[in-house]
């Protein structure tokens, strides 16, 4: 019945004849033109399709490789193996799988070159033969990638660990907190600091850690600092820091703070250091340095006192002595005979060396302690000073005293006599002036003193003269009452010396020794 058919319509055979013709040319267009490389082998394992995408990857033209064994372009370690899995593969009927599930799979290049694949195998029968065909894909770049990556995790999970030790093991508390201010990361040194675990910190937000009248200002300040984007800040640039411990204590700190983003997530980071030992020590260092400043006031004070005790021995009682043995001196003369010119030119020399004797008496009063300081006060003292001055040395003076100046009391009246000496001297050893003015004022509860010359100035960087201690006694006397010395000069432009020293107050002054 069929050839009868046949021969009933040979052009419906013709067509089908054709649609199969036209089936495989597509197909093999399709095998040809493929990016994988495609091998079909038979039952022995023999190539007869190689298409132009494995003749790339195997730089082999199809022609050396169509009736050759598929091992020439497996690696020859692997030929066993990989023989027997195809002919495993043949046994069990599936009618595709994918290759190299358990193993890594390799190619074999006709220069030598070995280099990773993928592959994917499948069977079928054509014509009553057999045939396995391999799609196969060069997977080098991607090997590459997948064991760089592996090493960036190794390389990741290394670092991580080390920094997980560094933080660990680190002498500083460190903490981090989310953008909620909640706390992420609490090393030990912060347990050991705050005296609490780190999931017991972690339970609750950073507030606990701060005593309760800092912890809205913190807040607002760690708020801040996060919206800056600034990397980094030191905290309590402004303000002293307080911690809390986990027992109610507080304790002092200094703290650094940081800012980075991890996988999208904003991460600050605060380094804390307990500083107790570090405040404690520099509160006895002020306490030490407070009780020798009150020391040498004590002490400048006794040597005021026992100057004015020596200055008024020598202008009362010494001054006293040599005044009535001057008397005595020309009664004598009187007395002398008018024809003995020998006696009447020892007296004479007697009352001249008398009137030398009461002059150095009274300069070396004066130096010692001016009386007129104790009797009439700063103002008048200050003013005798400028006069004396101005007449031994020759030079033009002005003085402006500040009436609200001359109520001042011990020990700042001495102090600023003293450095108002020290400086009027300075000029005239070393100044060469024409002028010298000296202002002394009350600005609220300071006394600004300021002396200025039109001399040949000085080099404030050259060092020191030696056993030069004029501005080291003058910043001596100054800082002794809490005060500072300023000194401006160039040379040829003469020089200003200006000291300010803080007037305490008669209840800060009793307050004082009452403490």
């Amino acid at each position: 019945m069929g050839e009868k058919r046949n021969r009933r319509d040979p052009a419906g055979a013709k067509a089908r004849k054709s649609r199969v013709r036209n089936g495989e040319t597509r197909l093999d267009a399709i095998v040809l033109s493929a990016m994988d490389a495609i091998i079909t082998i038979d039952a022995e394992q023999r190539i007869v399709v190689f298409n132009a995408a494995a003749e790339k990857l195997f730089r082999c033209k199809a022609d050396d490789a169509v009736g050759a064994p598929l091992d020439r372009f497996i690696p020859e370690r692997f030929r066993p193996s990989h023989r027997a899995h195809i002919e495993q593969f043949i046994r069990t009927g599936e009618t595709s799988r994918r290759m190299g599930l358990q193993s890594t799979l390799a190619g074999l290049r006709t220069d030598g070159e070995e280099f990773p694949i993928e592959a994917s195998i499948s069977q079928a029968t054509v014509a009553g033969r057999l045939l396995l065909t391999v799609i196969l894909r060069d997977i080098t770049e991607r090997v590459k990638a997948e064991q760089e990556l592996l090493q960036a995790h190794a390389a990741l999970r290394e670092g991580e660990a080390r920094l997980e030790a560094i933080v660990r093991s680190a002498m500083d508390a460190i903490i981090a907190i989310d953008e909620d201010q909640r706390i992420v990361l609490f090393n030990s040194a912060a347990e050991a600091m705050f005296g609490c675990t780190a999931a017991q910190a972690m339970s609750g937000g950073l507030e606990r850690l701060i005593p309760a009248r800092y912890r809205d200002a913190h807040h607002a300040h760690v708020d801040r600092f996060h919206r800056t984007g600034d990397t980094a800040r030191r905290m309590g640039m402004q303000m002293a820091l307080a911690a809390l411990r986990s027992d109610g204590t507080e304790f002092p700190i200094e703290a650094s703070i940081s800012q980075a983003t991890v996988g999208g997530r904003k991460l600050m980071t605060v380094i804390l250091r307990d500083i107790t030992e570090r405040v404690n020590a520099e509160r006895q260092i002020r306490n030490a340095h407070e009780e020798l400043r009150q020391l040498s006031i004590a002490m400048q004070e006794v040597r005021e006192k026992e100057r004015t005790r020596i200055a008024r021995e020598l202008h009362d009682e010494l001054g006293q002595a040599l005044t009535a043995l001057k008397m005595d001196v020309d009664l004598l003369e009187t007395m002398i005979p008018a024809d003995r010119k020998d006696m009447r030119e020892s007296t004479a020399t007697m009352r001249g060396l008398l009137d030398f004797t009461v002059a150095t008496t009274r300069r070396i009063s004066a130096d010692l302690r001016p009386l007129v300081l104790d009797d009439l006060g700063l103002a008048a003292a200050a003013e005798w000073l400028m006069q004396s001055v101005v007449q031994r040395a020759g030079l033009r003076g002005n003085l402006m005293f500040d009436p609200a100046c001359d109520a001042l009391g011990e020990p700042y009246a001495s102090a600023l006599f003293r450095v108002m000496q020290e400086s009027l001297t300075n000029v005239v050893r070393h100044a060469h002036a024409q002028h010298v003015d000296v202002r002394l004022e009350r600005s609220g509860d300071t006394a600004v003193l300021t002396v200025r010359d039109d001399g040949v100035g000085m080099d404030r960087a050259a060092p020191p003269k030696p056993r030069s201690f004029g501005l080291r006694g003058i910043s001596e006397r100054v800082l002794m009452l809490g005060g500072e010395v300023n000194l401006a000069s160039k040379p040829g432009r003469g020089v200003t010396l200006v000291a300010r020293v803080p007037i305490a107050t008669p209840a800060a002054v009793a307050l004082g020794a009452g403490g």
